[in-house]
């Protein structure tokens, strides 16, 4: 079968339709059926042998059924399990709105699959520096075990959002959402 008849039978096994939330995928145990030629940018981009995927909504449905097991990444349906290649995180968050001020100020992301999540204690931020170039990845936990890198441009907006906060004897700036401090980089 060719690689377009397997990503065209997964696409028939998503459960859809007028069903609001997500597929339980966390439930399902369906048998691996090896490796899909997809991959996801870590600019969010999914690619379908070597080819973009252009229709936004069938990145949508795709992105209701990846699931995170161990370090690797998989397309789940009911009745199949096929693993898929991630570069960095499955999704990216492109938009972010504020509201409240202080302890009491809530960041809302949206993702480029249209995930929308509260940054809070469920909702964690955390920021990865790279050992080489010291340059900051941060990321907001999205769902079971997934996460979204957050755009360059959304976390400048987070340092202007940032206030000081000493943790442990260090200096951190961070941001509070939801009730909760996320640590964005030490001052020193």
């Amino acid at each position: 079968m060719s690689d377009t008849g397997k990503a065209g039978d997964l696409l028939a096994q998503i459960p859809g339709g007028g069903k609001k939330g997500l597929p339980p995928v966390h439930l399902w145990n369906p048998p691996f059926c090896g490796d899909l030629d997809m991959r996801i940018a870590r600019d969010g981009t999914w690619y379908y042998q070597g080819t973009p995927i252009g229709r936004p909504a069938m990145v949508r449905l795709f992105s209701t059924v990846i699931r995170r097991d161990g370090d690797a990444y998989f397309l789940v349906t009911p009745v199949e399990k096929v693993g898929i290649r991630v570069e960095d995180a499955p999704f990216v968050a492109i938009r972010l709105e504020v509201s409240g001020q202080g302890e009491d100020q809530l960041l809302r992301f949206v993702t480029n699959v249209e995930d929308e999540v509260e940054a809070g204690r469920e909702h964690p931020l955390r920021v990865e520096l790279d050992p080489r170039t010291q340059e900051p990845a941060p990321y907001v936990h999205v769902r079971a075990n997934l996460e979204a890198l957050i755009h360059r441009n959304l976390f400048y907006q987070l340092v202007d959002l940032a206030v000081s906060r000493q943790i442990d004897g260090r200096s951190w700036l961070g941001v509070w959402s939801g009730g909760a401090f996320f640590p964005i980089g030490r001052t020193d």
